[in-house]
């Protein structure tokens, strides 16, 4: 393999991963849908979850190709003292580090900051643990559903008068991804500007509370304890999803008074839908919240009799945001996602066009996105080759020893 320039602003710039599941694997890609080259570090002895779990083929695991696309994979068993010797090495010939391995992992592997810092004195360290590396809880650990619920997330997510629902799992790997791919970004740019590279502490758990910022503010200033709401917002009403014909549902957010008076004239035009009633009560907006269980069900008993497709495009043409509430089928169908390609055609290493969940971004000088997911050790040539100089012989015997295996 000889080195591809992809293009985009971390073209140039090398990352090793040394992650697990979702959350670290995210910010990896992340990185790699910028155009960095992102070397993800992979053992037969020590998969990860995503390769084995549910499957009976490691290189077609669904999860496992949903966050890794546009990486390089290669070998190294970092249970062995060789294996950290070689890693070191590539560290010493890269721009970043991103870990994500249980609390005192690195450590005990010799992989640390100031084990890195001595190898490569600008490297940009990027550290992902469930309450960071300092204080009284850095020791624990845990996933996606337990960062939500101690970020305080999961308590705002459910019906209004109910107990809290859940946040959905994938939620939190990947903001707390995200935030550790924008705090890389930062130090990279830092250490463009300076010379000086940083370590870089995310913590999941504040990362999620940075979602709740107005929850968190408002207790603290006001001792006000927030609560599930359901779909509604504090500064638009209506706002929710509502049903219509064939079990299907249309959200609708009205975002100003303007708004509202363009939906009601719909609402009034129609008698015939149950939808008579005095609307003067829901005029400007303290009054719609003040009386939004009668605006629901107003909006509800309207929109029930139509066809979800045909009022959303009526309401968009009036200038009103809505849009049908879609399921798998009708997402990764939806002509206008792909137009913005929010989903991209890739290609696996059996050259087979695969679908993937494109950046959330679009640039005027992108990074090139067309390689899936790679295959295990697929990249160990170029790697222990091109970037590490070695022999063919110096391969074979720690190919032989189990050490790039």
């Amino acid at each position: 393999m000889t080195k591809r320039h992809r293009g985009g602003p971390l073209q140039g710039v090398r990352v090793v991963e040394l992650t697990k599941v979702w959350a670290g694997p995210y910010t990896g890609k992340l990185l790699a849908f910028l155009g960095a080259e992102v070397i993800r570090v992979e053992s037969e002895k020590s998969l990860d979850v995503t390769r084995v779990y549910g499957v009976s083929d490691i290189n077609n695991a669904p999860g496992f190709k949903a966050v890794n696309p546009e990486k390089l994979s290669v070998q190294i068993d970092m249970k062995s003292d060789e294996g950290i010797r070689l890693l070191l090495d590539l560290v010493q010939k890269s721009d970043v580090l991103i870990e994500n391995l249980r609390p005192g992992a690195v450590q005990r592997l010799g992989l640390d900051y100031k084990t890195i810092k001595a190898v490569k004195p600008d490297i940009v360290y990027t550290s992902m643990g469930m309450y960071g590396n300092e204080g009284p809880l850095s020791y624990q650990t845990g996933y996606a559903p337990c960062f939500a619920a101690l970020g305080g997330i999961s308590a705002l997510v459910g019906y209004e008068g109910e107990p809290p629902a859940g946040m959905n799992v994938r939620y939190a790997d990947s903001t707390f991804g995200a935030a550790a791919a924008l705090a890389t970004v930062a130090a990279l740019y830092h250490r463009n500007e300076t010379g000086r590279g940083q370590y870089v502490d995310v913590s999941a758990v504040e990362a999620m509370s940075s979602m709740i910022g107005d929850a968190l503010m408002s207790f603290t200033l006001n001792g006000e304890i927030a609560t599930s709401t359901g779909n509604r917002h504090p500064e638009m009403a209506p706002h929710g999803v509502y049903p219509c014909l064939d079990n299907e549902w249309i959200c609708i957010a009205v975002r100003d008074d303007r708004a509202w008076n363009t939906l009601a004239q719909q609402l009034t035009a129609a008698p015939s839908t149950g939808a008579e009633v005095n609307l003067s009560r829901f005029t400007t907006l303290p009054q719609r919240k003040a009386n939004e269980d009668a605006l629901d069900h107003c909006l509800a008993s309207w929109t029930q009799s139509q066809r979800a497709d045909e009022l959303v495009e009526k309401l968009q043409q009036l200038g009103i945001a809505a849009t049908k509430s879609l399921n798998s089928i009708e997402l990764i169908s939806d002509v206008h996602l792909w137009a913005r390609e929010f989903y991209r055609e890739v290609h696996g290493p059996d050259g087979q066009s695969q679908t993937i969940v494109g950046p959330g971004w679009k640039m005027s000088r992108g990074a090139t996105i067309e390689n899936a997911a790679p295959n295990l050790g697929q990249h160990n040539d170029y790697i222990f080759g091109e970037v590490l100089g070695l022999t063919e012989a110096e391969r074979r015997a720690l190919d032989g020893s189990g050490v790039i295996r």
